[in-house]
């Protein structure tokens, strides 16, 4: 076998049926992924909140209200953006509410999922820019999972490429305006952006504890790096939207170069004007209560202070009754 055979033979094959029937319950692999995505984010950003001074299970409760805010706001997002797949002539509306054929707007999800965040955290007494900072890395790691599942939908994938790892395509799911050669494969988009967030994933967590970023300074460079690969990919997919040319560039390219701009503005100026991290992530009065040993702990100060506080008052007792000293 050739060098040129064996590079035409190093091509990525999406799989043939995404959906597994486990008797009557049909195991989607868009769901699957989308479910593994939400769990590795809260287990993040739940570690990340205990360092910083929150409590254990916050972060699980607060994605109670994020989770489905999120999947509300991404699949509301999707349908605004390209309503003519749902409502246009020969459509059925109902299908606007199919979620699991794919079809969730990333900046949907992300605002909605950041209301409920809003909600549930004003509900328990936390901070907003604390939780948000800490809880935002996940999300990377989260949509990294999610890319995944538009291979199993062949879905969202780039222009034709001879590239040795481009994405085999069945012809039912090119674009209905295009029409390519037998064997064409394609930039395999769904894995460029999957390895785009991990790296940026990486990126913010070392920004975070080198800077020790705050004051949602962590959620606007997640917003920058995010964009500045949404970008690019987003301009080589050949998927079919109804927003593809405004201006000359798609929707979403638009949408990313604008939040690029907006989240740099605001991380220059929350560094001027909140240079540092927040010491206190809880509103006055709503942190967790002192433990057992941290009420011993204090105890403990307090009688070593007051002990501290009576040796001078009995110093000068002991030095009168003492006998002058011979001259």
């Amino acid at each position: 076998m050739n060098d040129v055979t064996l590079l035409s033979t190093l091509t990525i094959p999406s799989p043939h049926d995404g959906v597994w029937n486990l008797g009557p319950v049909p195991i989607r692999g868009y769901a699957l992924c989308i479910i593994v995505g939400i769990i590795v984010a809260i287990w993040i950003g739940e570690r990340r909140w205990v360092a910083r001074g929150g409590r254990p299970g916050d972060v699980q409760d607060l994605s109670v209200w994020a989770v489905p805010f999120g999947l509300v706001g991404g699949r509301l997002y999707h349908v605004a953006t390209d309503w003519e797949k749902y409502f246009g002539s020969d459509n059925n509306p109902v299908t606007a509410l199919y979620v699991w054929r794919g079809g969730l707007g990333v900046w949907g999800a992300v605002a909605f999922g950041a209301l409920g965040v809003i909600i549930g955290a004003k509900l328990k007494g936390i901070k907003l820019w604390p939780i948000l900072d800490a809880m935002v890395p996940g999300v990377l790691v989260a949509q990294a999972f999610g890319r995944w599942g538009n291979w199993f939908n062949q879905e969202l994938y780039g222009r034709p490429t001879d590239l040795p790892w481009g994405l085999e395509i069945e012809p039912e799911h090119w674009p209905t305006d295009k029409v390519y050669p037998a064997g064409t494969t394609f930039h395999p988009t769904f894995l460029y952006e999957c390895i785009w967030n991990l790296g940026a994933f990486g990126l913010v967590i070392w920004a975070d504890r080198r800077f020790k970023l705050g004051y949602g300074r962590v959620v606007a460079l997640y917003v920058m790096v995010y964009t500045a690969g949404r970008g690019w990919i987003e301009y080589i997919r050949v998927d079919t939207v109804q927003l593809d040319d405004v201006y000359g560039l798609r929707f979403n390219v638009w949408m990313s170069i604008v939040l690029f701009l907006v989240a740099a503005a605001y991380f220059v100026w929350s560094a001027r004007r909140h240079p540092g991290r927040e010491t206190e992530v809880y509103q006055p009065g709503r942190g967790p209560e002192p433990t057992t040993a941290d009420e011993a702990d204090g105890a403990d100060e307090t009688e070593e202070t007051d002990e501290a506080v009576d040796e001078p008052a009995n110093a000068p007792d002991e030095a009168a009754e003492d006998p002058a000293p011979d001259r």
